[in-house]
């Protein structure tokens, strides 16, 4: 090797390498949460600023609520469907010493839960007397046919995917298809009348109402 390619070599080896790509970090995908049973009538309280900065703190992005009934928009960087339930349930369980249940779907999934409702006149003429009942499985189909088998009032219902989907006629309050008779046959779940389906429908998708987090966070 001749003395000149010998002072190329060495030049090159000398010379700083190109640094392999930092790949970005991965965007938060936005999931809306449903919790049961809080704030009833008093019972199990838990504030909503205090659940925004519950989730803040655990490391989620721009945590959001809606009413006083547990309902929450926030961006996850990776956990998803049930595993995301269940760490948000053992969360809640070590920080407000309650048993929560999260329910939680994607805004892909909350349209088509709005797309396949099958009251679509009781929703556009009396939407405050329309219920969806949100449960963590697919329902079996003849677990829906035996819960429409018990209703003994005007109340009409319908399952699809892990929805049921149920019209008061003549309102909630006195109805004796309650939460309880439904968890009877189907198992635990919370519901939502259809004004507030279509107000979370809104908030996941613009983004409103968005908070500044309260505390240092660390990436989920």
């Amino acid at each position: 090797m001749s003395r000149a390619a010998r002072k190329d070599l060495l030049i090159g080896a000398t010379q700083p390498r190109d640094r392999e790509p930092v790949p970005p970090a991965a965007s938060p995908m936005t999931h809306i949460a449903l919790l049961r049973g809080i704030n009833v009538g008093g019972h199990r309280s838990v504030g909503m600023t205090d659940l925004r900065n519950f989730l803040t703190q655990l490391g989620f992005d721009e945590a959001r609520s809606l009413l006083q009934s547990g309902n929450l928009v926030f961006g996850s960087r990776a956990r998803t469907g049930a595993e995301l339930e269940r760490f948000l349930e053992a969360e809640a369980a070590k920080r407000f010493a309650l048993e929560i249940d999260f329910f939680v779907r994607t805004p892909e999934e909350w349209k088509a839960l709005i797309r396949q409702n099958p009251f679509r006149k009781e929703a556009e003429l009396d939407p405050g007397h329309l219920v969806v009942m949100f449960f963590k499985s697919p329902l079996a189909a003849k677990d829906v046919t035996l819960l429409q088998s018990e209703i003994r009032g005007p109340e009409i219902v319908h399952g699809k995917g892990r929805q049921v989907y149920a019209f008061y006629p003549n309102g909630i309050g006195r109805s004796r298809l309650t939460n309880a008779v439904i968890e009877r046959t189907l198992g635990r779940c919370t519901g939502r009348n259809w004004n507030t389906v279509l107000k979370l429908a809104i908030l996941a998708k613009s983004g409103s109402a968005k908070l500044t987090p309260v505390s240092p966070r660390k990436r989920i």
